[in-house]
């Protein structure tokens, strides 16, 4: 079992000098990863992981995720290969589309063919991520470049995909997928099956599966399920997210979220490996230093 900490989805947005800290202690409790997402606010993923891999040796990296309609694929590849030539081979390049409100209302972009658009964006990022001159007219965008960056290594991509189309897309594309609020349930019927299919399919080797899930340990579930529905309600309301809550007959985020004690945490997690999980990346979201301190050591426990 591979565990990561998942820092950001949930309370105070990090700084670059506290997203060091908050990953050498990841790195000196044993985990595995080290993850933060690309929000409209607060630090540029990236340009962070950069400054925190030269901080913090061996830790794998990972963005979760950075939006693609805000970028060209040849930006992002520049930016991508400078970091893995910074900070070595343990970069994970998490990608995916993000949301239509947050698109559209937020940067003002169209979330256009979205399937299309990611299908066509991952045609000029692969190459140059591997070093490669790229050529490439589609019909929702263009990317002409000669080679990239000399020596830097190419790290995995990872997209966030949830529904059927995008994990065939994933598999037959890219390195892995990203998930989050995805239960057991349809990471077993739906999302495993599908992308690894789809990789099969084209040659590719077994994909990457990370699961990005809240926990808490804690006794009192009645609060921690109201303090999980508070933080992560905006999930709930979100199409994509409440499409998989929909297939697991859930009725908000609070019940995808792992919540209990030392033993109801290891056997819910442990469920979601036999499901397909590669990965589980943990969103830590106590209410206070106790809650803090005990969820981190049942993490610890699983290592």
């Amino acid at each position: 079992m591979q565990i990561g900490i998942f820092r950001g989805p949930a309370g105070k947005l990090l700084n670059v000098e506290e997203l060091i800290m908050d990953a050498k202690l990841a790195h000196a409790d044993g985990f595995h990863s080290y993850w933060v997402p690309q929000m409209p606010m607060g630090v540029d993923a990236l340009l962070a992981l950069s400054h925190v891999g030269m901080a913090v040796p061996e830790i794998e990296l990972g963005t979760a995720v950075i939006p693609t309609y805000i970028q060209h694929p040849i930006s992002m590849a520049q930016r991508a290969v400078t970091v893995t030539s910074i900070i070595g081979n343990r970069l994970a390049l998490g990608i995916g589309l993000s949301h239509k409100p947050v698109i559209e209302k937020q940067y003002g972009y169209s979330f256009e063919r979205p399937v299309r658009h990611l299908q066509e964006f991952l045609e000029i990022l692969n190459p140059q991520l591997r070093n490669e001159a790229v050529r490439f007219t589609g019909e929702l965008m263009s990317g002409k470049n000669s080679t990239m960056l000399e020596g830097a290594p190419a790290p995995d991509v990872l997209v966030a995909a949830l529904g059927p189309q995008m994990l065939r897309l994933t598999g037959k594309m890219a390195d892995g997928t990203i998930t989050w609020m995805t239960g057991n349930k349809t990471l077993a019927d739906l999302t495993v099956p599908t992308i690894r299919e789809a990789a099969d399919e084209a040659g590719r080797q077994k994909p990457r599966v990370v699961v990005g899930l809240p926990v808490l340990c804690t006794d009192d579930l009645d609060a921690g399920r109201e303090r999980a529905a508070k933080i992560f309600q905006i999930y709930g309301k979100l199409p994509s997210y409440r499409a998989m809550l929909d297939r697991e007959s859930l009725s908000g985020p609070e019940d995808i979220c792992v919540i209990g004690n030392e033993r109801e945490i290891r056997d819910q997690l442990r469920a979601t490996f036999d499901s397909g999980a590669d990965d589980v990346i943990a969103v830590e979201f106590g209410s206070n230093k106790e809650d803090e301190a005990r969820t981190r050591q049942a993490l610890r426990s699983l290592l």
